[in-house]
C-alpha cells in the first residue's frame, strides 16, 4: 500500500511565485505518483485584503510596497516570467495590469473543495490563477471569476450564487486566521504531512528529495 503525504499549499492567486512553486509542485507530483499519493489542499491566504474594488495599478502598487523603482519591477517580472514558462504558466508579456483583492477567488477555493472535491479544486485554483496573471484580467469583474470556473468544469450558476452572497466567507477568514496565527506571513508556504515546512518556489528537485524523505520515514 502507497503512503500517502498531505499537503496544504498556503497561497493566494495573487502571487506570481505561487503559480511557479504550483508548477513546480505538481512536476514533482507526477513524478513520484507510482510510489505515494498525494493528498493537495490548497489554504487561502490573502496579500493585500484591504485592497479596494477597482485594484491598484501593479507597477505603482509593487514600487510602494517594496520600496523599488519601476525599472526593478519591470526587471524582476521578466525573471518571474521566465521561472513561470518553465514551470507551465505562460504569463501575460506585458505583466499583470492590476493588483485586486482575492478574497472571492479563496471563497471559490473553498467551495470546489467542499461541494466537488480536491481535485477540482486543483484545477480550479490553477485557472485563477491564469486568470490572474496570463489573462492578466479584472478580477473585480465577476465574469472573469466565473469564466474560470466554467474552464474548470464547475457550476458557474452555482458560482454565481456564491458570489452574490456571503457563503464560505467566515470559513475563509476561519481558515486564513489559522495559517496567520501559526506564523505564516508570506506564500507560497507548503505544510507537509501538517509538520513539515517549505517556504517559496520551490525547485521540482527540492520538492523531490523532500518527499522522498518522507516516504524513507514511512
Amino acid at each position: 500500500m502507497k503512503p500517502t503525504i498531505k499537503i496544504d499549499y498556503v497561497s493566494d492567486i495573487a502571487c506570481p511565485w505561487c503559480a511557479v512553486g504550483l508548477g513546480n509542485l505538481n512536476k514533482a507530483i507526477d513524478q513520484l505518483k507510482d510510489k505515494v499519493n498525494f493528498e493537495v489542499h490548497f489554504r487561502p491566504f490573502e496579500l493585500n485584503p484591504n485592497m479596494p474594488k477597482g485594484g491598484q495599478d501593479a507597477i505603482e502598487h509593487l514600487t510602494e510596497k517594496y520600496g523599488l523603482t519601476a525599472e526593478q519591477v519591470k526587471s524582476n517580472q521578466a525573471n518571474i516570467r521566465s521561472k513561470a514558462l518553465e514551470a507551465g504558466f505562460e504569463f501575460h508579456p506585458d505583466g499583470r495590469k492590476r493588483v485586486y483583492n482575492t478574497f472571492d477567488a479563496h471563497r471559490l477555493l473553498y467551495w470546489a473543495a467542499k461541494e466537488y472535491d480536491l481535485q477540482k479544486q486543483a484545477i480550479l485554483k490553477k485557472e485563477l490563477l491564469n486568470t490572474y496573471f496570463c489573462l492578466a484580467v479584472n478580477l473585480d469583474d465577476q465574469k472573469n471569476l466565473l469564466d474560470a470556473v466554467t474552464r474548470a468544469g464547475l457550476d458557474p450558476k452555482r458560482a454565481q450564487q456564491i458570489l452574490s452572497g456571503d457563503e464560505f466567507v467566515s470559513e475563509v477568514r476561519d481558515e486564513a486566521a489559522i495559517y496567520k496565527n501559526a506564523g505564516i506571513s508570506s506564500v507560497p508556504s507548503i505544510i507537509l504531512n501538517e509538520n513539515y515546512l517549505l517556504q517559496g518556489a520551490q525547485a521540482p528537485e527540492s520538492f523531490i528529495d523532500t518527499f522522498e524523505q518522507l516516504i524513507q520515514k514511512s
